[in-house]
C-alpha cells in the first residue's frame, strides 16, 4: 500500500473515532440534561449540557461526511487505476466464460494499465482456454513489472499450475507469503494442494496449519481439515485428528463449489489429481457421519 493510501486511510479510520465520539458527547449531553438537570428552572438560554451535546452531534455528522468523502476519492483513485472493462473482464472471469474476458483485459494491456490484478486475470483466462504460452509469458511480466508485489507471484503461480509445474507453483505462491505473511488464508491453502501434488508433504503441512489460523471458505476448508485430520492421525495425535475432522463435516458443502472448477481442469493433470482427492474426501466425509450416528 503507497503511503498516499495508507494516509488516505487513516484519515478514514480518524473521522470514524472522531464520529463516534462526537455522538457519544451528543448521548452523554441529553442524559444529563434530562435526568441530571431536569429540576433545574426553564430558561430562554441552552444549558451547558446541551450546548456540549449540540457540538457532539454537529462534530459527529462533519465526520460522518468527510469519512465518506475520503472512501468515495479512494473507490474512484482505485476504478482509475484499472482499464475501462475491468470490471466486465472480473465478471467474466467469475462466471468461468473465460473468452468473453480476454479482449477486455487484453485491451486494458493495449492501454497501459498493466496492474498486477489485471495480469492476474489475464493469466487465469489465457490458461483456462488453453493457451499456455500466453499465461507463462504474462506471469513472466507480472513478476519484472511488479517483483515486490504478492499478487505478481499469485500470478505467476497460476502459469506454472497449469502447465504441471507443481513445484514452482508452490514455491511461487511461498514467495508471495514472504512478501506478505498477512495473505488470506486460502492462499496458504493452494499452496499447501501444490505442495502436496509435488510431494512435499511437510511443506504443505506447514502451509494447511497456516491457512487453519484464518477463516476459509467451506470449498477450501473441507480440503485443508481432511488432509490435517489424515496428518495428526499419522502422527498419533487423535484428539486434534478429531477436531480436524468435525471442521471437515462442518464445511462438508464445500465440496459442490470444486465442480466447476474440475470442468474447467478436465484434461489436466492437476484436474485429474484434484477428482481423486474430492472422491477420497467424500468417502472420509461418509466414514465419519456413519461413525458418528
Amino acid at each position: 500500500m503507497s503511503t498516499r493510501r495508507m494516509i488516505a486511510w487513516a484519515g478514514v479510520f480518524t473521522a470514524a473515532g472522531l464520529a463516534v465520539l462526537g455522538f457519544t458527547v451528543f448521548v452523554i449531553g441529553v442524559i444529563v440534561e434530562l435526568f441530571l438537570l431536569r429540576q433545574r428552572p426553564l430558561s430562554d438560554e441552552l444549558s451547558p449540557a446541551m450546548q456540549l451535546a449540540l457540538i457532539g452531534l454537529c462534530l459527529s455528522a462533519l465526520m460522518v461526511l468527510c469519512g465518506f468523502a475520503l472512501v468515495g476519492l479512494l473507490l474512484a483513485v482505485q476504478t482509475r487505476r484499472q482499464a475501462p472493462g475491468y470490471g466486465e473482464a472480473y465478471r467474466f472471469i467469475q462466471q468461468m466464460q473465460f473468452s468473453q474476458a480476454i479482449p477486455l483485459l487484453e485491451q486494458a494491456v493495449a492501454r497501459g494499465r498493466e496492474t498486477p490484478e489485471v495480469l492476474m486475470l489475464l493469466t487465469t483466462a489465457y490458461a483456462n482456454t488453453g493457451q499456455l504460452a500466453k499465461a507463462q509469458a504474462t506471469a513472466d511480466r507480472a513478476v519484472q513489472l511488479f517483483p515486490l508485489d504478492p499478487n505478481s507471484y499469485i500470478t505467476l503461480a497460476n502459469g506454472y499450475r497449469q502447465q504441471a509445474s507443481y513445484e514452482a507453483a508452490a514455491s511461487a505462491l511461498q514467495r508471495a507469503t514472504e512478501l506478505d505473511p498477512n495473505q488470506p488464508g486460502f492462499v496458504y491453502a493452494e499452496q499447501g494442494f501444490l505442495d502436496l501434488t509435488a510431494g512435499n508433504r511437510a511443506r504443505a503441512m506447514e502451509a494447511f496449519r497456516r491457512a487453519a489460523q484464518h477463516h476459509l471458505p467451506e470449498m477450501y476448508s473441507v480440503r485443508v481439515y481432511y488432509h490435517l485430520a489424515n496428518d495428526y492421525r499419522e502422527a498419533g495425535n487423535h484428539a486434534e485428528a478429531e477436531a480436524a475432522t468435525a471442521r471437515m463435516l462442518a464445511a462438508r458443502a464445500g465440496l459442490d463449489a470444486w465442480e466447476p472448477i474440475l470442468r474447467t481442469l478436465d484434461t489436466t493433470s492437476y484436474g485429474t489429481a484434484l477428482r481423486y482427492e474430492l472422491a477420497n474426501i467424500a468417502q472420509a466425509i461418509a466414514v465419519a457421519e456413519a461413525r458418528r450416528e
